[in-house]
């Protein structure tokens, strides 16, 4: 029999991700002047990169793509406070943050209210495989692979193939997906006012630019900063799910928190880019209480080191990611084309 000193002695049990929540639940409140001061020290840089990139097209154009493709970081980072503003975390006032994510979403080239609404599916679904296809990267499992046609497998193959997904994907997406409210085009006028009033709002900022100076800051400001902007933002959504020990499940295996925690990563980065990324490493967190401000998240792993160990995935481990394309339903696990070629055989063959 265990002595009661024995027992003192013995490591706590993981939390279950249902636990998390209420004690998350502290960490939510927004500060006012904390949120200013972050949203302030964004934009500034961002809009000084733009006139310094503007004011050295005229010397030299090289130089103004490369100062518009580091502008493209501060970019990633206030699609970040975007995001925030659509979880209801920034500002304690959703009027404001909603308005405060209207205006940015011109910079970002995403409707605000389109998105919003895609998002919250992607986080009340994430993890279930009955229910992928919105704001998510698409994800076959073994099987669905394998029953697919030889030219329904091409296109799977072509649209993970890391060309596609990091490079032509974000372009599409930003410049020309975003321009509709695709998926909702059923759904109310709010989106619709959201897609075009951003629409409208960006041809006019476009339109001065053009009337004041050319093509040129549009091609060689505008486009660098947005297609890099873009490119690392898909990049980040990937990381965040799309890594081996991952989690997916069928109803009803499935449970939302569960899915939330052991789902998404927890993306170790240097400190730099943990700032222009508003600390959206912390992913695993963020999930499972999406009201906490970005700012917050690493006072949770000072104070949590469950957490702050849970889920960690390197810069190293995330390039390997690259080569993962398909949950394997039996193993739980992510795994490659060849991987699941090797272990279950040629799809098609006899």
């Amino acid at each position: 029999m265990m002595n009661p000193n024995q027992a003192a002695s013995q490591p706590a049990a993981p939390r279950q991700a249902k636990e998390w929540v209420q004690i998350l639940a502290k960490y939510r409140e927004p500060s006012t002047f904390r949120s200013v001061f972050e949203l302030v020290v964004t934009i500034l840089p961002f809009l000084a990169l733009w006139a310094l990139a503007w004011a050295t097209l005229s010397y030299s154009w090289l130089l103004a793509v490369a100062i518009a493709m580091v502008n493209g970081l501060f970019l990633v980072r206030i699609f970040c406070i975007q995001h925030d503003c659509g979880h209801a975390s920034f500002f304690k006032s959703r009027k404001v943050q909603d308005w405060i994510g209207r205006g940015l979403g011109v910079l970002t080239l995403t409707p605000y209210d389109v998105w919003r609404r895609t998002h919250s599916l992607h986080h009340a679904q994430h993890g279930n495989l009955d229910e992928r296809g919105i704001g998510d990267v698409m994800t076959l499992t073994v099987e669905e692979y394998r029953s697919r046609s030889r030219w329904g497998r091409f296109l799977y193959r072509l649209y993970r193939h890391p060309l596609v997904l990091f490079v032509l994907g974000p372009s599409y997406l930003f410049l020309l997906q975003n321009r509709l409210p695709l998926g909702l085009m059923r759904a109310g006028w709010r989106f619709w006012a959201s897609a075009l009033g951003t629409n409208l709002a960006l041809a006019v900022i476009l339109g001065i630019m053009i009337w004041l100076a050319g093509p040129a800051p549009v091609l060689l400001i505008f486009l660098p900063t947005t297609v890099v902007a873009g490119t690392l933002g898909v990049w980040l959504f990937y990381v965040q799910h799309q890594f081996e020990e991952t989690h997916w499940a069928q109803p009803p295996d499935w449970q939302l928190h569960h899915a939330a925690l052991a789902g998404s990563s927890h993306y170790i980065l240097p400190q730099p880019l943990r700032w222009l990324t508003a600390n959206i490493g912390v992913h695993h967190v963020h999930h499972l209480y999406s009201r906490i401000p970005f700012y917050r998240l690493p006072e949770i792993l000072r104070d949590h080191a469950e957490l702050a160990q849970a889920q960690r995935l390197t810069l190293g481990e995330s390039l390997r990611s690259v080569n993962l394309h398909l949950w394997d339903e039996k193993l739980g696990r992510l795994m490659s084309f060849r991987e699941a070629r090797t272990r279950y055989g040629t799809p098609g063959a006899a």
